[in-house]
């Protein structure tokens, strides 16, 4: 959404600036300019980057205009969820959970909670160190330093496809000299052309610079510093995770575990210990 409305907003001061000083529209309809552009600019993406990166760029653009993939609702049902689990292993023992994590798509416990069992990077995370707990893993420095290593590689993955737009936005504007240099080109080939047709030319080939420089800094860059944020923000789903699992490890009790996880949160997002005292009181029993 915020990603339509800043485009928008993009536009319209721009354009708008420039027609209210008394400039021309039709000067900047110049399509073949933009393809030069962004014919370029897609052509070195594509060089640039796997099959795998560009199929993930696609995705997550489109991501962007569904609007924040977690919000604090969404972390309610998480600490509810992690509360269940911990309290399944204190009360029953670890094995107790074992035909939970081995079948999770059938399994009771995850059904409880729609919106996690539907996340299968959450929910394969998730089962994968619940399974080690149940081999017999007890040294929570070890599965933290194993957990570290993996959240650092998925931020690496998730950057990857950042930066990528980001050095596609940082080409732009040489891309905008290339096409007005080709418009100087093609102008000087018409130079014993009247001064009114050589004015629209020249003027047709500044647009490629205004518009290698616009689409740069007005779109392509900010859409790179919005993945970015919400790559940033969306690691901290599987970091409360984390806090929670090494919490139970080290033999808290499941109400404060849950509350080690809440405390990982970001603040526009984090629910009240209240909140999560309220949903874990209306969980069935285990």
């Amino acid at each position: 959404m915020f990603l339509i409305i800043g485009s928008v907003v993009v536009i319209a001061c721009v354009i708008g600036g420039y027609m209210a000083s008394g400039g021309h529209l039709i000067v900047l309809f110049q399509p073949f300019e933009v393809l030069i552009i962004a014919g370029a600019a897609t052509g070195a993406f594509i060089i640039a980057n796997s099959p795998a990166v560009l199929k993930k760029t696609f995705a997550s653009v489109l991501g962007l205009l569904k609007g924040p993939r977690y919000n604090k609702a969404s972390y309610v049902e998480l600490l509810s969820l992690l509360y269940q689990v911990f309290k399944l292993s204190k009360t029953k023992g670890m094995l107790a959970l074992e035909s939970h994590i081995e079948k999770p798509d059938e399994s009771t416990l995850f059904q409880q909670f729609p919106n996690f069992a539907k996340d299968h990077h959450a929910m394969v995370f998730l089962c994968d160190y619940l399974r080690m707990l149940t081999l017999g893993t007890d040294n929570p420095h070890e599965v933290e330093s194993v957990i570290d290593e993996e959240l650092e590689t998925h931020h690496k993955e998730q950057h990857v496809i950042s930066d990528a737009v980001q050095t596609m936005a940082d080409g732009m504007p040489a891309l905008g000299i290339v096409a007005a240099v080709l418009g100087v080109i093609h102008t000087m080939g018409s130079i014993t052309e009247p001064p009114e047709v050589l004015g629209h030319l020249i003027g047709g080939a500044l647009v490629g610079t205004f518009m290698g420089v616009l689409l740069s800094y007005g779109f392509v860059a900010p859409t790179a510093s919005a993945l970015k944020s919400r790559f940033d923000a969306e690691a901290k789903y599987l970091q409360c995770i984390r806090a929670g699992l090494l919490a139970h490890m080290q033999g808290y009790p499941p109400a404060v575990s849950v509350e080690f996880a809440r405390k990982a949160l970001l603040s526009d997002v984090r629910p009240t210990f209240y909140e999560i005292e309220e949903a874990v009181q209306a969980l069935p029993a285990v």
